[in-house]
């Protein structure tokens, strides 16, 4: 990290950064970890969670404009959980917290079931070559962990500029249970909360397309995936 980050996580890591039992890695979460959201945020109120939330462009520019919501950003590199806790602190968004993980056991372990509104999953490491695909994100597992996740009508919501991995979340999301779509046509139209970052820049820029994805948490399907 840069001297500024450091000084932000010694200076705001307390208020902003939830400290959770660990399992054998550092970025783990132990089992039986599963935090109250009333209680961490002082208010019952719709929680969305972002994976991956990098230097927190997107979920501190939502944070600090929907005041009424509550907003978890999840991420494994602390220098962009610094960057988030800078931007949020200079935003006075005082409903965001973070939490150092992988977000599969967030998902797992410390979110209780039905606890978010929306998770939100933009521009994931496409590990874009073949030998590579099985390190994606969104599979099988992590629907149904997603589905457990979030409450009856939440929303999960995706981008990407990789067609082949657009193509594969769609195609897993569709298989999924306890998923409906929550658009018409191939693509759902571009999520206007998700303000435009560097990655997008770059994909587009690169001639890229940028595909969205929106599925919501059908109310019809079996709690307890």
């Amino acid at each position: 990290m840069t001297d500024g980050q450091e000084r932000a996580w010694e200076d705001l890591s307390a208020r902003y950064v939830l400290k959770v039992p660990r399992d054998a890695a550092v970025t783990s979460i132990a089992p039986g970890a599963v935090i109250d959201p009333a209680h961490v945020w002082g208010r019952s109120a719709r929680l969305i969670a972002e994976i991956g939330s990098g230097q927190g462009h997107a979920i501190v520019h939502a944070a600090s404009t929907r005041p009424d919501d509550d907003f978890l950003a999840i991420e494994v590199f602390t220098a962009g959980l610094a960057r988030t806790m800078l931007e949020a602190d200079r935003a006075e968004a005082r409903n965001l917290r973070l939490v150092e993980a992988n977000a599969p056991e967030v998902l797992q372990h410390l979110l209780p079931p039905a606890s978010l509104h929306e998770l939100w999953v933009f521009f994931p490491d496409p590990w874009h070559k073949n030998k590579h695909n099985k390190r994606r994100l969104v599979t099988a597992e992590f629907a149904a962990l997603a589905a457990r996740s979030l409450t009856d009508g939440g929303v999960l919501r995706l981008a990407t500029d990789w067609e082949d991995y657009a193509r594969q979340m769609r195609d897993v999301l569709d298989e999924a249970a306890g998923f409906m779509r929550d658009f018409e046509g191939e693509w759902a139209p571009r999520f206007d909360g998700r303000v435009l970052t560097a990655f997008e820049r770059k994909g587009a820029h690169a001639g890229r397309s940028i595909r969205d994805l929106s599925y919501r948490r059908d109310p019809s399907a079996v709690r307890g995936i």
